[in-house]
């Protein structure tokens, strides 16, 4: 049963609150506290200097500031804490403030509680910015306004009073959102789970634990979407409430979307056939079919079809850039595991010329090198786990009897210039990292963005 907000307005007014993070979901947050009257404290790490012009504007509407290193030791005597998504909710200046009876909470959890139209939730390891860039696509296409939050588009809780119960909502949530959550979205989908943020969460267990929560709170009329053909996200049916459609690519499913004689389906009716997808590769099949179970009950075999045919895909995602002397370059830079680069590569007919490497997130190499040494012509390596996934890679091919040029790039530009020197034409040349980003960059757009503008100066 969804919450008035009117309910939130009443509790929050005059209320000491803490706001952890000053980041791109609590800078809209933190404005729309002080709109509704409650008495706001902002806590970041970063310097004064390097937070910006949102610091003085903070601080002219009455917001405290407590930045820099020991940012956290002040945590005491508030009634509600927003923290910010990837802090963990065990950190021990939370769980100090817990015990003297602040109510934590985050920017994503009250959205859900209180948003008054249907929430569409798409978590996995892998697929669900395209998936729920999908699903908001094909509401759309069907006339419903929409509104696509979470991960991506913007945060959507400063903007809960222009939202009606007819809107539809489309959230992308990560392991670290849902870790703290309490309630779910009334549509979740799970695309699949795989080992990742294991640098975050403490095992492969809590990690899939977070991931359940989209839909632990769910009640009997509300939909879980489950991936049929990933052994751990099929064996969580049982721990559902409401009802469950499933999508596969691999066998034929009655109820829910499948993939099969060249053509996806939907509730055994024709969406479209294989070769009208724009989108490549057969991880993106399955990005669709989720899309059309998460849909099925809103909208037209028509606006899937329309979307289906039409979607080019998300930037940074198996995106082509640009093709040079006969060699095509692909941006898949948003790949942050094994598993995510595994499929992206598969996508192409022939073994690709690889750029991996990054951010170690403590997640097993093994996999790319097992499943995926056959689809790589030459692999080149930078960043923290270069030598990490180069000895891995080794010990596999040594077992497979099997041989495969590994070359260590210096850095990222590097990694480039030398991909152009070894490529002939006919070749692909494609950044999929298999890891995050921080060892070098911000975050995978700029990671993405920089091998961007070198392939266009090749």
């Amino acid at each position: 049963m969804k919450k008035d907000f009117n309910e939130f307005k009443e509790f929050i007014k005059g209320k000491r609150v803490g706001v952890v993070g000053i980041g791109v979901s609590n800078i809209p947050l933190i404005h729309f506290l002080v709109k509704l009257g409650a008495v706001v404290t902002a806590f970041d790490k970063k310097t004064y200097s390097s937070i910006g012009g949102v610091a003085s504007e903070f601080e002219k509407s009455g917001v405290k500031l407590v930045l820099g290193e020991n940012y956290l030791n002040d945590l005491a005597g508030f009634d509600v804490i927003f923290k910010t998504p990837s802090m963990r909710i065990d950190a021990p200046a939370l769980l100090n403030a817990k015990e003297e009876g602040a109510y934590i909470t985050s920017e994503m959890e009250e959205f859900v509680r209180y948003c008054p139209a249907k929430t569409f939730g798409v978590t996995g390891s892998d697929g669900k910015t395209t998936t729920t860039t999908i699903i908001y696509n094909i509401l759309k296409k069907e006339g419903y306004k929409t509104w696509v939050g979470g991960n991506i588009g913007t945060p959507l809780f400063a903007n809960i009073e222009e939202i009606s119960k007819d809107d539809k909502v489309v959230l992308e949530l990560s392991s670290f959102q849902l870790m703290t959550m309490n309630v779910s979205t009334d549509v979740a989908v799970i695309t699949n789970l795989s080992p990742n943020h294991l640098d975050i969460h403490k095992d492969m267990e809590e990690y899939i634990y977070a991931k359940k929560n989209i839909f632990k709170y769910q009640s009997d009329g509300d939909l879980i979407v489950l991936n049929k053909d990933d052994a751990l996200t099929y064996g969580l049916r049982k721990e559902v409430k409401g009802r469950v459609k499933c999508f596969s690519i691999k066998e034929k499913i009655e109820d829910g979307a499948c993939f099969q004689n060249d053509k996806l389906f939907i509730m055994n009716r024709v969406v479209c056939d294989l070769h009208e997808v724009k989108l490549k590769g057969m991880h993106n099949v399955a990005n669709l079919l989720t899309a059309f179970c998460a849909v099925e009950d809103e909208v037209s075999v028509e606006s899937m079809r329309e979307v289906a045919t039409e979607f080019t895909g998300v930037p940074h995602r198996g995106e082509f850039v640009r093709e040079v002397d006969g060699v095509k370059y692909y941006n898949d830079s948003i790949a942050s595991s094994p598993t995510r680069t595994i499929a992206s590569i598969r996508a192409f007919e022939k073994p690709v010329i690889l750029i991996a490497g990054g951010y170690d997130k403590q997640i097993p190499f093994e996999p790319l090198a097992e499943e995926a040494y056959s689809n790589i012509k030459i692999l080149i390596l930078i960043g923290a786990t270069k030598y990490k996934i180069k000895e891995v890679f080794e010990h596999i091919l040594k077992e497979k009897k099997a041989s495969l040029e590994i070359i260590l790039a210096e850095n990222f530009n590097d990694a480039i210039y030398k991909a152009k020197a070894v490529a002939k034409s006919g070749d692909v040349v494609m950044l999929s990292p298999a890891c995050a980003s921080f060892d070098m960059f911000e975050n995978f757009e700029v990671r993405g963005n920089k091998y961007k503008e070198i392939v266009m100066t090749l």
